[in-house]
């Protein structure tokens, strides 16, 4: 007996599978990781674990994403999205060009050493051209990238926290009040100064740029 129907309910099986993947693609693909990482040192040295809640600092990771992902998601729309809509390509087509950006964008931002890295793990034959690098070679080399460059704005991040608390901490020992605890008195003033010089808006600015 012939179900009918039934390659509808594969397709729909398949798609709805594939949505659970979109949380990682997100983390994996696109600069999110780097964002959030940045934006958890922010928090760490500035010394307040729960402000902004974790909540806060994902969504505003997320739409600074989509701010930094605009000009390939425009490109993913022009040349994938809109001719598969209108029935001009085929979905093996549309998901080929929409790759096209994607990996530009991942190119972009991940180093020689990482990608030679990974390419000699996979046991690769080096390859001559960017085209010629597997995507899922170029995936890892990419996440390898965003952890060190995140990193390396989080310390950059990090170290005025660090001086404020290493002069609060000389100070109260200077003066024999070894029982208070130093971040008590810190928090204040790196929260005083975070809010004079515009931290927030420095932050934003440094961690965009970064991808240009």
């Amino acid at each position: 007996m012939k179900i009918e129907g039934g390659g509808d309910a594969v397709q729909l099986l398949i798609l709805l599978g594939g949505l659970t993947l979109i949380p990682a693609l997100i983390f994996c693909t696109t600069g999110f990781t780097r964002i959030l990482i940045v934006l958890g040192f922010v928090r760490t040295g500035l010394g307040t674990p729960t402000a902004p809640p974790n909540q806060v600092l994902i969504g505003i990771a997320f739409f600074l994403t989509l701010f930094v992902m605009a000009p390939t998601l425009k490109a993913i729309k022009e040349d994938a999205v809109d001719p598969l809509t209108s029935h001009q390509i085929s979905d093996k087509v549309a998901l080929e060009r929409a790759e096209e950006p994607l990996r530009e964008f991942m190119f972009k931002q991940t180093g020689n050493d990482e990608l030679e890295l990974f390419l000699g793990l996979a046991k690769v034959e080096k390859p001559k051209t960017r085209e010629d690098v597997p995507t899922y070679v170029l995936i890892p080399a990419f996440i390898t990238s965003e952890l060190k460059t995140a990193f390396e704005i989080g310390f950059l991040i990090f170290l005025p926290f660090l001086i404020i608390d290493l002069v609060v901490s000389s100070t109260l020992m200077s003066m024999g009040m070894i029982m208070l605890p130093p971040s008590f008195i810190s928090l204040p003033f790196k929260i005083l100064l975070f809010v004079l010089v515009d931290g927030w808006s420095l932050v934003f600015q440094s961690v965009v740029e970064s991808f240009h």
